[in-house]
């Protein structure tokens, strides 16, 4: 744990003997030649985990012959029949290039129909099962034989072709910050919410302990993909898609920020790479709220294709491209590196020579993106939003939180209601306190900063000085003032005034402020003693005007 606080790779891969397989990781952007060393350097200790699995395995009797699979029942002609009827015409709507998704769908609906229509009702009673699973073999081999050989994508663009983008900031004005992004017929409406030391999230996990500034959700509604079903629990996709795109977006965080940031991301069209909009509306929304990132971050997600030795690399893949495929690898980053990625192989394995390519094809088309995201906003806002909540930090001494905080939290409640601001303090490992304010305007803010550093950072108090200060608390033997916030002393009964004062109570109450000397310090209690009958003109004694 010590060393992943200080490196700057997190990746978990997975592999066989003879490729890699699996990865999803956080980097503080590496570039695509370091990653590829990752890999290189992680399969020398797969190669070897893998061997001491089989050499455990031959141990054991029964792990050979390997069992096969053979619980599926099939109808050989009834396949033939549909590769025959479905085939050519699943290949002629793949050269199509259509880019709209729905009308692919009818297109290979109608096929499908045509294909059952050629049986009779008494036929489909029994075979009726065996057409929609080879309906989708023949469908998934029709597309992959036209790109591979055709050279041609279901919806007409080149490999390396991104498809359209268009975007906006401040779409909701009345939140922290907003952006929608459009890719396609993929789009993201993302928001930025601000706040404060209370509103981190606590957690309490197995090596973890603590709370996080940075929270952002991926909502998938099923409206965005044109079903329409109830809303359950978040689905484990949902917190994969979010967490890599938290990822994503966390390294080029501010290392000064002071706020907890929640990003909420709602997907209302999607047709592949959603993800990816994510991060790309993430970024906006962050520089629309003001947030100064150290750059901006887009993503992309690529696909593969590949069958007898001919592959082809996908930029920007549909939804339809990662069913069909054989890779979904998502690649996010910056102009200058790569910041997370994760990478799902349906084959067996991916080549070095291949996940290279892949790589660089993905930088392509990642910096293609961000120019697009440059285009929208070239940088942060240098100011937040008016409605944006106003947060200070500052560094007190950790010997003072006690007098900022007071008997029973007495002296920070008070603050926070007199001023309507959200304060807290957090001790560090260091001699310091931090405090945080959280405020609605200016003012409030200022007013209080200015009386928590006056408390912090108390001004001596100077023996024989005068002082004009509030009455914090009447008692039978006098009052308490307060000299300089978070310094109080005592008036005496006998100090308050040159008559004889019978009742504190009827001379004086809590909340008046009165005019003070200081007359010294009490060597018991370390109090200062304070003096207000000084201040005043001693009055003639009876024996004095007779005299006179």
């Amino acid at each position: 744990m010590a060393e992943m606080a200080v490196s700057d790779i997190d990746i978990v891969i997975a592999g066989t003997m003879k490729d890699i397989n699996m990865l999803e990781g956080e980097m503080q952007e590496i570039s695509e030649d370091e990653l590829i060393e990752v890999f290189k350097i992680a399969h020398v200790a797969i190669k070897e985990q893998c061997q001491f699995q089989l050499d455990l395995a031959a141990e054991i009797p029964t792990s050979n012959p390997k069992r096969t699979y053979s619980h599926e029942s099939h109808d050989e002609a009834v396949k033939a029949k549909v590769y025959e009827l479905a085939m050519e015409k699943c290949k002629d709507v793949a050269r199509m290039g259509l880019a709209n998704k729905a009308k692919r769908t009818e297109l290979f609906d109608a096929i499908k129909s045509e294909v059952k229509a050629s049986y009779s009702d008494e036929e489909l009673a029994v075979i009726g099962k065996f057409i929609s699973p080879y309906f989708s073999e023949v469908k998934k081999k029709a597309v992959r034989w036209v790109m591979l050989n055709d050279r041609k994508r279901l919806d007409g663009r080149q490999f390396d072709e991104i498809r359209p983008i268009w975007a906006e900031i401040d779409y909701l004005p009345m939140v922290h910050g907003s952006a929608v992004f459009t890719r396609g017929e993929t789009q993201s409406l993302t928001t930025l919410t601000l706040g404060g030391k209370m509103d981190e999230q606590l957690i309490d996990g197995a090596t973890f302990k603590g709370t996080e500034r940075f929270m952002l959700h991926y909502n998938f509604p099923p409206f965005s993909t044109g079903e329409a079903k109830p809303l359950r629990g978040t689905s484990r996709r949902e917190i994969g898609h979010g967490n890599l795109a938290l990822r994503a977006l966390k390294p080029v965080l501010p290392d000064d920020n002071p706020y907890t940031i929640r990003i909420v991301s709602d997907i209302l069209e999607s047709n592949g790479s959603s993800s990816m909009a994510t991060v790309c509306a993430g970024t906006l929304a962050l520089m629309d709220g003001g947030i100064q990132i150290k750059a901006p971050v887009s993503g992309i997600a690529m696909g593969l294709i590949t069958d007898e030795g001919k592959f082809a690399i996908l930029s920007d893949i549909l939804g339809d491209e990662d069913h069909l495929g054989d890779m979904d690898f998502k690649v996010t980053g910056t102009a200058k590196g790569i910041t997370a990625c994760q990478m799902d192989i349906k084959v067996d394995g991916l080549p070095y020579e291949v996940l290279i390519q892949a790589l660089e094809q993905a930088k392509a088309g990642r910096l293609h993106i961000l120019d697009k995201i440059i285009e929208t906003m070239p940088a942060p806002r240098a100011e937040l939003k008016p409605q944006t909540p106003r947060v200070e930090m500052f560094i007190v001494p950790n010997d003072m939180i006690g007098a900022i905080i007071g008997p029973g939290g007495k002296i920070i409640q008070g603050l926070q209601k007199e001023t309507k601001t959200t304060i807290t303090i957090e001790e560090l490992p260091t001699t310091e306190g931090r405090v945080q304010i959280l405020s609605n305007n200016a003012e409030d803010m200022n007013e209080a900063v200015r009386r928590i550093k006056s408390i912090a950072f108390p001004p001596l108090v100077e023996d024989g000085a005068t002082y004009h200060g509030k009455i914090k608390s009447v008692k039978d033997f006098g009052c308490f003032v307060e000299i300089l916030p978070g310094t109080d002393g005592l008036i005496h009964i006998s100090e308050f005034s040159w008559e004889k004062v019978a009742k504190m109570e009827d001379v004086c109450k809590e909340g008046d402020m009165i005019d003070f000397k200081v007359i010294g310090k009490d060597p018991k209690t370390k109090k200062w003693k304070l003096s207000r009958k000084v201040l005043l003109e001693r009055p003639v004694r009876e024996e004095e005007a007779t005299q006179s």
